[in-house]
């Protein structure tokens, strides 16, 4: 899983107006970690403690995920997905969240030639490399929604942040919008060590950062070659979790050529690990990234 700490040197927690508060939950197979940053002045003056602020957000976030992974987890013999599967339900009748999210993978299946697919060899439709970016996507809504401005949620290692972990702290850009998130890129090697750390919101415009590979979960992701993978783990940094998160899956599957193409068609850094342990990074990620 990736890591998600505080800019050095914004010193969060010696600044009381501003503290950080946590809540984790299980879903989708993976632990959720919604992250807040809360004004504890402005959250008294309106009569809430920074506790129910975070308390009620974590409970819409955790809403959204739980009623996701009822329809789309095939590890649920009475989901909507185990149904297609089995032959039970036709996606002409599916429900209208599932033909959206096909819909949706089919589209990133084109864009990507292939590389991203959301079939896999069995024939069996199964989603879930986009249902997790979508479940992250519509949290994120959710807590704007809700007037959350400075938070972050981390799902199984696919980040999404907003504003800042310290609200009006400076930048090294010298703006008052505050330091940004720092999402740390995990070793799969070393999972004690960070590779680098990658910085989202705040002063950027890259929000999101997601990462696939072999080194968490084990081969998962239905590969193009049939040859040994060319990268055993893929980071990707951009505007939206989704686009992060298909293009990791992708490039991973679609080695060299795929990671050509995302960086080509898309606003993206990212950071590929070799199978031999050595790394690729594209000039985005060069000029953004600390080194870890």
């Amino acid at each position: 899983m990736q890591q998600t700490s505080d800019l050095p040197g914004a010193e969060p927690h010696d600044n009381p107006a501003t503290p950080l508060k946590a809540r984790t939950f299980l879903s989708m197979g993976t632990v959720i970690s919604l992250t807040l940053a809360t004004d504890v002045a402005a959250a008294q003056a309106a009569g809430q403690a920074a506790e129910d602020e975070l308390a009620a957000s974590a409970a819409v976030v955790e809403r959204i995920f739980r009623d996701l992974d009822e329809t789309f987890s095939l590890y649920r013999p009475d989901s909507e997905a185990s149904r297609l599967a089995r032959g039970e339900l036709t996606l002409r009748h599916a429900s209208t969240s599932m033909r959206q999210r096909y819909a949706e993978a089919h589209d990133w299946r084109l864009l990507t030639e292939g590389a991203f697919n959301s079939e896999r060899p069995d024939g069996v439709l199964d989603l879930s490399g986009i249902v997790k970016g979508h479940a992250i996507r519509e949290a994120g809504l959710s807590l704007s929604a809700l007037g959350r401005l400075n938070w972050c949620l981390n799902a199984g290692g696919d980040v999404v942040a907003s504003g800042s972990p310290v609200p009006g702290s400076s930048t090294r850009t010298g703006t008052s919008n505050g330091s940004p998130w720092l999402a740390g890129i995990v070793d799969p090697t070393d999972r004690g060590h960070l590779l680098s750390a990658y910085p989202l919101a705040a002063d950027g415009h890259h929000l999101a950062l997601a990462t696939s590979g072999s080194a968490e979960r084990g081969e998962h992701i239905w590969r193009q070659q049939r040859r040994p993978p060319e990268f055993v783990q893929v980071s990707v940094a951009a505007p939206d979790i989704v686009t992060a998160d298909v293009l990791a899956t992708a490039v991973v599957s679609g080695g060299s050529a795929m990671l050509d193409r995302a960086v080509e068609g898309w606003d993206v850094a990212i950071l590929a690990v070799r199978a031999d342990g050595s790394l690729v990074a594209t000039p985005a990620f060069h000029r953004t990234a600390r080194a870890g």
